[in-house]
C-alpha cells in the first residue's frame, strides 16, 4: 500500500513540477507578452530565443533541463528512502514520463506546452548520463549540419532507445525512451509540415 502511495504522489509532484511554463513566465515578466501568441506559438527555449533573447532563453532552456533532471534523480531518491525493495529503474522511468508529460501538457496554460525536449534531456542524465551525453552530441552535430533545431531534435530522440538498446540499460529505460522518442516526433509534425513547405526557420532566424 505504502508503495502504491507513494508512486501516487511522485507522480503528482513530477507532473505539477513538469507543468511550470519557464517559457510563458519569461515573456510575461521580461517582455509583457504571451508567447504563445509570438513566433511559432510554442514555450519553449527556441521560440523564446527569438521573440525574447538568448539570456531568457537560456534561463528557459536551463529550467527545463533541470525540472527533469531533478524529478529522476532528486525526487526519486527522495521516494527511495520509504520504498527501496522496489524496481527504482521502473520508478524513475515512471517520474520521467509524467515531468515530460506536465512540461508538454502543462495544466496551467490549458494543456498546451512546449515539445518536451529540453526536459527529456534532464530525465536522460539523470537515467544515464553517458548515453544521455552522447545523445546531446548526435542532436549538437545535426543542428550545426542542418541549423534545424527541429531535426536534430527529431533524430536524437529517435536514437535514443537505439543507444539505450545498445548499452543494455534495461528493458524500463528502453520502453521509455522509445515512448518519449514517439511523442517528440509527434509534437514536432508542424515543423515537420514546415520543413516540407520550405518554412521551418533555422537556429538565429527572428521570428515574424
Amino acid at each position: 500500500m505504502m508503495v502504491y502511495l507513494m508512486v501516487g504522489l511522485g507522480v503528482i509532484i513530477s507532473y505539477l513540477i513538469g507543468a511550470i511554463p519557464a517559457g510563458y513566465i519569461a515573456g510575461k515578466f521580461l517582455k509583457g507578452i504571451d508567447i504563445r501568441a509570438h513566433g511559432s506559438g510554442n514555450v519553449g527555449a527556441t521560440n523564446v530565443l527569438r521573440v525574447v533573447g538568448k539570456l531568457p532563453a537560456l534561463l528557459v532552456l536551463s529550467f527545463d533541463v533541470f525540472k527533469g533532471f531533478f524529478v529522476v534523480y532528486f525526487l526519486s531518491s527522495f521516494l527511495g528512502n520509504y520504498i527501496a525493495d522496489y524496481n527504482m529503474i521502473a520508478i524513475r522511468s515512471v517520474l520521467g514520463l509524467f515531468v515530460i508529460a506536465g512540461h508538454i501538457w502543462p495544466v496551467f496554460l490549458g494543456f498546451k506546452g512546449g515539445k518536451g525536449v529540453a526536459t527529456s534531456i534532464g530525465v536522460f542524465f539523470a537515467l544515464d548520463a553517458r548515453i544521455s551525453l552522447l545523445i546531446l552530441i548526435c542532436w549538437g552535430i545535426v543542428l550545426m549540419i542542418t541549423r534545424y533545431v527541429s531535426i536534430s531534435s527529431i533524430i536524437a530522440s529517435l536514437i535514443s532507445p537505439v543507444l539505450f538498446l545498445v548499452f543494455s540499460r534495461g528493458l524500463e529505460i528502453i520502453l521509455f525512451s522509445s515512448i518519449i522518442a514517439f511523442i517528440i516526433a509527434y509534437k514536432h509534425k508542424e515543423n515537420i509540415k514546415r520543413l516540407i513547405e520550405g518554412t521551418e526557420k533555422k537556429i538565429g532566424e527572428k521570428a515574424d
